[in-house]
């Protein structure tokens, strides 16, 4: 089996600044801060270490108690800004999830700084919660590696000692570096937090304008995998 874990945001899905607008709408209600700093990158990281970041700067103390009060309003934030924002999901994104799942040998999975109830409503809206059965997500971990560990981890189980091999696919160079750090291909796609020239820079296995042209991503999940 051969594991392909997805990110989410500026991969999968374009939100229209939805997650943003749900983290400053939460912040407001609950520590009445009526703009968040603009300082802090969202880009491949973690929600947990977003969070705590902003929690920090704005002289909030970043406690249990608080991350949790935060993760419930945010949801909550979230259910509206999605529909709100109008995003889209990204180009080949569709007929490239089609074509794997038709692939025998092929595990579909997450890899996303997003908790798992964030990833769940942002893919719902955009009619691919089905299409993802296991992954990491940034509920816990603040470090990206730390999610890649746990998505390779679900990855084992899910193949039942049969895995073959990971491929990681991101926007970011933290999927590229996390990629690394768990010995997954890298596919690094210019289509959300970096530039083309930012991502070639971190060296990724295969580097993408967007997810229409896949033959090489398909290429290298057939000849590093058997079923």
């Amino acid at each position: 089996m051969y594991s392909v874990l997805f990110d989410i945001d500026g991969t999968l899905i374009d939100t229209g600044g939805a997650g943003k607008r749900a983290f400053s709408s939460a912040f407001r209600d609950l520590f009445q801060i009526t703009e968040i700093s603009s300082g802090v990158n969202f880009a491949g990281r973690s929600d947990r270490a977003i969070a705590l970041e902003l929690m920090e700067l704005h002289g909030v103390e970043p406690s249990a108690d608080r991350w949790h009060e935060f993760v419930k309003s945010y949801l909550s934030h979230l259910e509206k800004s999605l529909p709100e924002c109008q995003g889209q999901v990204l180009p080949g994104v569709v007929q490239l999830l089609d074509q794997l799942q038709a692939v025998d040998h092929v595990l579909l999975g997450l890899l996303t700084g997003n908790i798992k109830g964030g990833a769940a409503r942002k893919l719902t809206q955009y009619g691919m919660a089905e299409r993802f059965k296991f992954g990491g997500f940034g509920d816990v971990w603040h470090d990206r590696n730390d999610i890649a560990k746990e998505a390779f981890e679900q990855s084992r189980f899910q193949a039942r000692g049969r895995m073959q091999g990971v491929m990681v696919i991101g926007d970011t160079v933290n999927d590229v570096t996390c990629a690394r750090s768990i010995g997954a291909f890298a596919v690094a796609v210019a289509t959300g937090g970096a530039s083309r020239e930012e991502l070639k820079a971190a060296k990724p296995d295969l580097l993408l304008e967007d997810l229409t042209d896949t033959d090489a991503l398909l290429d290298a999940v057939g000849s590093k995998a058997t079923v």
